[in-house]
Parts: C-alpha cells; sequence; structure tokens
C-alpha cells in the first residue's frame, strides 16, 4: 500500500463521521502523489503526512447565552488550529446550524494551502458554532458573542491565531466579538479581521473574496487568449461573496445572470441589477426571491437548479458540495467554458473530475477564493504598522496577489507534467511552502 493510501485510511478510521474532512484530505493527498512518491522514504521517516492530516490543536467548548426571554440556550464553539509552520493560525468563524468538528477540520485543512498560497505568513485554521444569527436580535447575537468569546479568548491573540468572519460572522458579530476581546484582556490589537473601519478595518476587505475571484478568473482567461468581456456568467450564492463577484465580474463586461439562496434562485437574462440584490440582502436581509417581485425580466425558481442556466463562466459561491456530476453535466452540455470555486469546496470530487475531463478550466477553491484571507492578512499588516491604506492600495496588493495565485498553481502543474491541472498545481504549490517550513522547524 502505498504511503498516500495508508495515511488516507489512517485519517478515515481516526476521524470517523467527519466525510467532509475525509473528502479533503483524499482530494489533497491523492493530487500530492507524484511529490510524495519523489520523497517518500523521507516523509516517512519524519511522519510528515501524519503531521500534516492532524491539527495541532482543536479546542470544543459550551457557549451558554440568554435568549431575550430570559431563557439560557447552550450551543457549542469549537476552533481548530491546524498548522502553524508558516505563521499564526488565520482563517474564519462561521455561525451556522451545521457546523460541527468535521466540517471546521476540513475547512481547516484547506485554509493551511490557501493561505500558504497568498505568499503571507500566515497558517490554517477554522471555528466556529452552531449557533443561528439568522432570525435572532441584535441583543441576542451579542449576548451570544460575549459569551463566545470569554471562552475563545484564551487561544489567540495577533501573533498566536487572528479569526476572520465567515458564513453568519459578519461586521456585527465581528464587532461584538472584538469589544468582548478587549473588555477581557485589555489589548487592542489586531486579533480579528473584518473590523470596521473605525476600529482597525481594511478598505477593500468586504469585496476581496468575489473581487479576488473574479481576478484569477480573468488571468486564466487571458493565458487562452480571452477575457471576460461578452461571456454569461451564473454565480450561486447572494451573500458577501456571490454579491462582490457580481460587482467586479459586471465591471470587467460580463453578464451576470443568475444567483440563488438557499431557498431557490433568480434567472434574468437581461443581467443582474446589483443595486436590488444589495439593497434586498445587505439591508433589508432578505431573501432572493424579492428581486423577481422587483424586476419585470427575472424569473424565480424554488430549489436547486441554477446549474441549469446555460452559461460560459459558472462560479459556485454558496457552500460545499453544492455542484454535483449532475451539475456539472448539465453545464457542460450547455457549453460552460471555465468554473472557479468561490466556496469552500463546492465541488463535489466526481463533479470536478468530469469537468476537467471536458476541458473545462477548473480552479480549486483554495487558489480562487484565497482573495478574502489575503486581505485578512493585508489587515493584520495595517494593524501591526497602525497604518491605514487606501481602496486603491489594497485592491492592487489583492490582484498582485490573485495573479502570482494563477502563476504558482499553474507553474506547480507544468513541473509535475500536469498542465492544465489546477487542482493538482494549488495542491503542490501551496503543500511545498508548508513541508519546507515543518521540515526545518524539526518535531512540532
Amino acid at each position: 500500500m502505498s504511503y498516500v493510501d495508508e495515511v488516507y485510511e489512517r485519517v478515515v478510521k481516526k476521524n470517523p463521521s467527519e466525510p467532509e474532512f475525509h473528502q479533503a484530505v483524499k482530494e489533497v493527498l491523492e493530487s500530492l502523489a507524484p511529490v510524495i512518491e519523489k520523497h517518500e522514504e523521507e516523509f516517512r521517516k519524519v511522519a510528515l503526512l501524519e503531521r500534516l492530516t492532524e491539527p495541532e490543536r482543536v479546542v470544543s467548548f459550551r457557549v451558554p447565552w440568554t435568549d431575550d426571554q430570559g431563557q439560557v440556550q447552550v450551543n457549542k464553539g469549537f476552533r481548530v488550529q491546524f498548522n502553524s509552520a508558516i505563521g499564526p493560525y488565520k482563517g474564519g468563524l462561521r455561525f451556522h446550524p451545521t457546523v460541527n468538528q468535521g466540517i471546521l477540520k476540513f475547512l481547516g485543512f484547506e485554509q493551511v494551502f490557501k493561505n500558504s498560497l497568498t505568499g503571507l505568513p500566515i497558517g490554517g485554521g477554522k471555528g466556529g458554532s452552531d449557533f443561528d444569527p439568522k432570525g435572532k436580535s441584535d441583543a441576542e447575537v451579542m449576548r451570544f458573542c460575549q459569551s463566545f468569546m470569554t471562552e475563545l479568548y484564551k487561544y489567540i491573540g495577533a501573533d498566536q491565531d487572528v479569526p476572520a468572519g465567515d458564513i453568519g460572522v459578519g461586521g456585527r458579530e465581528i464587532g461584538f466579538l472584538y469589544g468582548q476581546y478587549k473588555r477581557i484582556t485589555g489589548l487592542y490589537e489586531g486579533v480579528l479581521t473584518g473590523k470596521g473601519l473605525t476600529w482597525g478595518g481594511s478598505l477593500a476587505r468586504t469585496e476581496a473574496t468575489g473581487y479576488g475571484l473574479v481576478y484569477i478568473v480573468e488571468e486564466m482567461l487571458k493565458h487562452v487568449d480571452s477575457s471576460l468581456e461578452g461571456k454569461t456568467v451564473v454565480i450561486s450564492g447572494s451573500g458577501n461573496v456571490a454579491i462582490y463577484a457580481t460587482e467586479k465580474a459586471q465591471q470587467l463586461g460580463a453578464k451576470v445572470v443568475a444567483l440563488c439562496d438557499s431557498t431557490g434562485y433568480i434567472y434574468d437574462p437581461d443581467g443582474i441589477q446589483l443595486d436590488i440584490v444589495k439593497d434586498i440582502k445587505e439591508v433589508q436581509r432578505g431573501r432572493i426571491k424579492e428581486y423577481a417581485d422587483q424586476v419585470a425580466s427575472a424569473e424565480y425558481h424554488e430549489g436547486t437548479g441554477i446549474w441549469s442556466i446555460p452559461c460560459d463562466i459558472a462560479l459556485p459561491c454558496a457552500t460545499q458540495n453544492e455542484l454535483d456530476l449532475d451539475d456539472a453535466k448539465q453545464l457542460v452540455a450547455n457549453g460552460v467554458r471555465l468554473v472557479a470555486e468561490g466556496a469552500n469546496m463546492p465541488t463535489t470530487i466526481e463533479a470536478t473530475q468530469y469537468l476537467q475531463e471536458n476541458s473545462v478550466l477548473f480552479m480549486p477553491g483554495k487558489a480562487a477564493n484565497a482573495g478574502g484571507v489575503a486581505t485578512s492578512a493585508l489587515e493584520m499588516t495595517q494593524n501591526s504598522e497602525r497604518l491605514s491604506w487606501s481602496f486603491e492600495e489594497v485592491d492592487a496588493k489583492l490582484k498582485d496577489i490573485m495573479v502570482n495565485i494563477y502563476a504558482k498553481v499553474s507553474d506547480a502543474a507544468k513541473r509535475y507534467d500536469q498542465e492544465g491541472n489546477f487542482v493538482v498545481g494549488a495542491n503542490i504549490a501551496g503543500f511545498e511552502k508548508v513541508v519546507d517550513a515543518m521540515m526545518a522547524q524539526g518535531l512540532v
């Protein structure tokens, strides 16, 4: 049995009932096989893959809080500190009912390679809670966040672990979390990113993941003598990533025709009117179906099915495993040319393979959606220097980072005779930097 197979079997055995974590490890290790075969004896001796797939620390804790009726509620809180070989742990906090330890381990594992690809000195981590902020009052969210941080603060710090936002954790939640950290520790430091602009936040952070996704798409198209001008784009989701991917794609001449949320999707053949979407989702916190009530050219469809809409470019920006094999077949049948992941692992392994086999350009999330964490790291830099850069400065640095990520991914794929396979390229390029640091630092 190969070293890769041995380690994967061990991961499944030691981490039962964590299918997302198994999937992430399998996808990464299989694509790393050519690198691992080259150094198998050396890596085996220091149990490199065993260490790489085991988090350095997993913290699990209860989060008691009081609702507006005076009833005490209890949620679970987590922080998975996966790998700090190249810098302090960095990765978001997710507040959503589906959060569990397995999902956070998958996200933390992916984050290690994503953060490595940015070229910035940040390790990988992830955290969150099964708390659902939807339908809660501001006072309830504040009480929950204060309770959550009362435990989490012991394990984080500006040079130790710097969480950010993720699904269910936006500016409101970051504000409450930061206020409690400051209250407990007496420290005003860059311990969280995604902060408000008046108290240490960075311009362009809100737009960063969506903009970064489109910048890497632009780079992919450039290398096949094409551009976004005139392309039809379908984007899943209607949160932060989807909204700003839509904005940047439209600025570069593409026509975005569909968005969705957990209830259904809208199709507007005339092109999405983003100001209306922003009002519905960012101001009113409403559902995407309200768009069809306001725009005569739009159709609303309940449930899934967004990938049945013909497009040149598909950008899955919602959640893990949302684009399956049947969706991939539908996209290919309708002539899709490029798929890039704005969410974390939104495409199943089978769907990814089908797209690649049918000559669709495919960029995995660890490369394509790295713009968010890259800009979070730029926020950390500004906090350390007590500076605030302009929107244009941050946006220019973000674009440079995404262009460099494409170059690293493409180069790694070529070096291992897998030209055009950006999944392999992203995993190898991310892996090489982390492994060099792990080997240099000894058994830690």
